[in-house]
């Protein structure tokens, strides 16, 4: 079963610890948070590293409030979608006039957080289709005459070599017809550019060092888990990586 990948914004530690507790009793669908956020800047900050599919949103927060965060979601492409959360019943017309799946108020009851959920997984599956989880999504690899499925969510990192991308997974290296644009436009919650030629799944980064290729011996590379080859980061990304190292989610 798809667990919904649930980003948790409220400035209050005790509301979000029992939402916390109440999406761990809910079933069918079920729900995993992937990370929490105690204010509207922080809760941007997670939506930028994260594939989210849902956001459960306190609307009276310090800073960018709720409203503000769900407008700035309705830009975005395969943006998650929203459940408000808030002790205020006032601004409900407000919320669905952002297209807010649902609107809970405070204190929220378990049975009223299920009946949300299965709301947030009919309106994923009319927004995204039927495979809305991108965990699920895969490429299809041509090899000598047969064709291999391979899941976006096992890719380490993709490298652009002379007209297609080298695909590596835990398990092997594939070749695959495609370009390292295309996978960084498309999915940029998921890959972070490390060098023009090569981009890593955040997901998999295990750590920054020092390294000397033979031309640059002040160069960096990155350790990846599952597999011992190093991959070279260049100056120009090097910040970018440095940002992703803080928070790999």
């Amino acid at each position: 079963m798809h667990l919904l990948r649930t980003l948790i914004v409220d400035d209050e530690t005790l509301a979000r610890s029992r939402l916390r507790t109440l999406l761990a009793d809910c079933r069918a669908p079920g729900a995993e948070v992937v990370a929490e956020a105690s204010n509207g800047a922080d809760a941007q900050a997670q939506l930028l590293t994260q594939d989210l599919d849902l956001v459960l949103l306190d609307i009276h927060m310090p800073g960018i409030d709720g409203i503000e965060l769900a407008r700035s979601l309705r830009q975005r492409a395969a943006a998650p979608a929203v459940v408000f959360v808030t002790a205020h019943a006032a601004h409900a017309v407000t919320a669905f006039d952002l297209e807010a799946v649902d609107y809970l108020t405070k204190p929220v009851r378990a049975e009223r957080l299920q009946q949300a959920l299965q709301k947030v997984e009919r309106w994923l599956r009319e927004q995204r289709g039927p495979l809305a989880d991108v965990q699920q999504e895969v490429l299809l690899i041509q090899d000598r005459g047969r064709t291999e499925r391979v899941l976006l969510s096992e890719v380490l990192y993709l490298k652009s070599e002379f007209k297609y991308l080298t695909v590596r997974t835990a398990a092997r290296s594939h070749i695959y017809d495609g370009s390292l644009a295309e996978f960084e436009e498309r999915y940029p919650a998921r890959f972070v550019r490390v060098h023009r030629n090569a981009l890593v799944a955040r997901h998999a980064i295990r750590a920054l060092e020092k390294y000397d290729d033979g031309e640059d011996a002040e160069g960096w590379a990155l350790r990846l888990d599952a597999i011992p080859e190093p991959v070279v980061v260049s100056r120009r990304q090097l910040a970018a990586v440095r940002e992703v190292l803080k928070d790999p989610r």
